[in-house]
């Protein structure tokens, strides 16, 4: 275990509706918490298994709890506040709460199959009373897209479905042959003599109908359940698909990201309803060296007026007023400013590349908060309606988040040029296949599209992998401490890259570096001829489909895919044929004159 400054303890409720007691069972980092082992999740301690228990069950937000406020975010989840899970075992701020699940354990010495309370297990570990070993949890769980949980119903598995009311009065038996480590040399016996049966076939998609539905449980929530249509589909606990995260994230942009308004935070209840607004400053003694006295009343009105106003808080307005603050210079003005971002000029990159601006941006923060989890899918917009809440009844105030403190850079192309460029038949024809697989994702769920797949989106999206493929082998960072951000519409073309570390790491200067160093425009030359040949050629860059449903097309793991946690679109819509061409059309590309075109046939052995 890591020490406390790095990990977060859990602690395991004893029941239902239990206080937190005793001592940590082990240990999370803090990010985890948002990321891997939120709510809701199943969580590996040792030989057991435990899940993350509802926000309503963590301890009261207080006084030593570290909280992150994002403005434009608090508006968007209408809480109060974000709370970073602090890295500390002290009794002062608590500890996560979790729950034992799966309940159903085996023995692995008289191979009994049950749950924990038939098995006399008081303690962590549990043990076997008869046997004094350790329980082995449940490999196995069932989960339906409306984000439910529970146990593996092998009774029902093993009499096809029969009722299950009289299943405490029989001894179920778990064994594997050892002969191999397939599904079909686990086996499962009753006491009753039914014939034992193997787990080959459960965890295929529907295999499930007919043998259970689903129970609509909910364990993080306590003993709270619903009535639920989704089928239900077995899956093994350690599974991708048993939790996806939901996170919400934003930049700190100005004015919010300014010192001032930090000032201003921290005594906000002080001065939001305050009549003599220069009389309270003056006798709390906020006016410093860096802000005057009419600096914090000016920061103070802003606020009253976001407050009273009804601003646009969805995703495509943050996203929009993020490009705006991307698009102009924001100097430093005090150390504990949040966003910095200062241009840099080469006309060489204008004109060669049609990147008519380069914005380091030498200081910025984003806020990751999850707000919700899904099961069985990740979270987009094709599935709304199918997120798992964190919380059983009010909502509470806060949510709980973690901050990432790093630098990046944005580059935007030349409108009039990429304008020119997408409207060619050729280029529009492109990407007609990866907009109808996007068109008929949606069409299965009876929803309409949430936007058109363009040529600038899959172009400027492929752009960004290939320099973050690049920049990874010269900044000193991997792929995967770098991340993504899209500005593309019809009124944005541009995208911006950033370190994803929550520590100081994600501002050591490595990226900013590429262009303060005068190598962006060889770095952009060197990625163009990189992607303009794949291992794959030519199967990759002649393909019509590729990628998960299809959203690709010259794309793959040895051209221009990332790890997932780099890229906004779970590496979907790519196609680094409209950054190159492809050998029937060289000249399809948006940089193909960089890199001369895709290599004919013949120079691929």
């Amino acid at each position: 275990m890591e020490s406390a400054r790095r990990r977060r303890g859990v602690h395991h409720l004893p029941g239902q509706g239990s206080p937190v007691k005793g001592k940590p069972i082990g240990g999370v980092r803090r990010a985890q918490l948002i990321t891997t082992y939120g709510v809701g999740s199943l969580i590996a301690v040792g030989s057991e298994s435990f899940m993350v228990a509802g926000l309503d069950r963590w301890s009261e937000l207080g006084p030593y709890d570290h909280t992150i406020h994002e403005r434009r975010l608090e508006k968007e989840l209408g809480v109060q506040c974000f709370r970073l899970p602090p890295a500390s075992d002290s009794d002062k701020y608590g500890d996560i709460p979790v729950i034992r699940f799966p309940d159903v354990q085996s023995c692995p010495g008289c191979n009994r199959l049950a749950k924990t309370r038939f098995f006399g297990a008081a303690r962590s570990p549990a043990k076997c009373r008869e046997c004094d070993r350790e329980l082995v949890p449940s490999r196995f769980v069932v989960c339906c897209a409306a984000g439910h949980i529970d146990d593996f119903p092998y009774f029902r598995w093993l009499h096809k479905g029969g009722d299950s009311p009289g299943s405490d009065k029989h001894d179920l038996k778990l064994k594997a042959t050892g002969r191999s480590a397939s599904l079909g040399d686990i086996e499962i016996s009753c006491s009753c003599g039914v014939r034992p049966v193997t787990m080959e076939g459960a965890l295929r998609k529907g295999a499930l109908k007919g043998i259970s539905s689903c129970t609509g449980r909910r364990p993080w929530l306590g003993d709270a359940s619903e009535e639920c249509e989704e089928p239900p589909r077995a899956m093994q606990r350690g599974a991708s698909g048993v939790w996806f995260s939901d996170v919400r994230s934003a930049l700190s942009i100005p004015p919010w990201s300014e010192g001032v308004q930090k000032l201003v935070e921290r005594d906000w209840r002080s001065l939001r309803k305050a009549h003599d607004l220069r009389g309270r400053i003056e006798e709390m003694g906020l006016a410093n060296r860096q802000f005057s006295i009419d600096e914090i009343i000016q920061a103070v009105e802003r606020r009253r007026q976001d407050e009273a106003g009804h601003t646009d808080t969805s995703e495509a307005a943050l996203k929009f007023d993020e490009y705006q603050a991307l698009t102009r210079p924001t100097e430093e003005r005090s150390r504990d400013q949040d966003f910095v971002c200062v241009p840099w000029e080469d006309d060489a990159i204008t004109s060669e590349l049609a990147i008519d601006q380069v914005m380091r941006v030498k200081r910025l923060r984003e806020v990751r908060v999850l707000k919700s989890f899904t099961r069985l899918a990740a979270p987009s917009s094709i599935n709304p309606n199918q997120r798992a809440p964190l919380y059983a009844a009010e909502k509470p105030d806060w949510l709980p988040a973690i901050e990432v403190i790093g630098e990046g850079v944005f580059l935007r192309l030349d409108g009039s040029r990429l304008t020119e460029w997408e409207s060619r038949a050729d280029v529009q024809a492109r990407v007609v296949p990866i907009d109808a697989a996007y068109r008929e994702r949606f069409a299965r769920f009876g929803l309409t599209p949430d936007r058109d797949v363009t040529p600038r989106l899959v172009m400027i999206h492929t752009l960004a992998h290939a320099i973050i493929n690049e920049w990874s082998l010269d900044s000193g960072y991997p792929a995967a401490s770098l991340r993504e951000r899209l500005y593309v519409s019809d009124g944005m073309a541009g995208f911006l890259i950033y370190t994803a570390t929550s520590d100081s790491a994600g501002s050591l200067g490595g990226i900013i570096a590429q262009v303060e160093s005068g190598n962006l425009l060889t770095s952009i030359h060197v990625a163009m001829d990189r992607v303009s040949w794949c291992s794959a050629d030519p199967l990759c860059v002649e393909s019509d489909m590729s990628g998960t449903e299809n959203l690709n097309r010259a794309a793959c793991h040895a051209c221009v895919l990332l790890p997932e946690t780099s890229c906004e679109e779970f590496n979907t819509l790519l196609d680094r044929a409209l950054l190159i061409g492809t050998p029937d059309q060289p000249d399809l590309g948006f940089f193909a004159h960089l890199a001369g075109g895709v290599r004919p046939h013949e120079s691929v052995s």
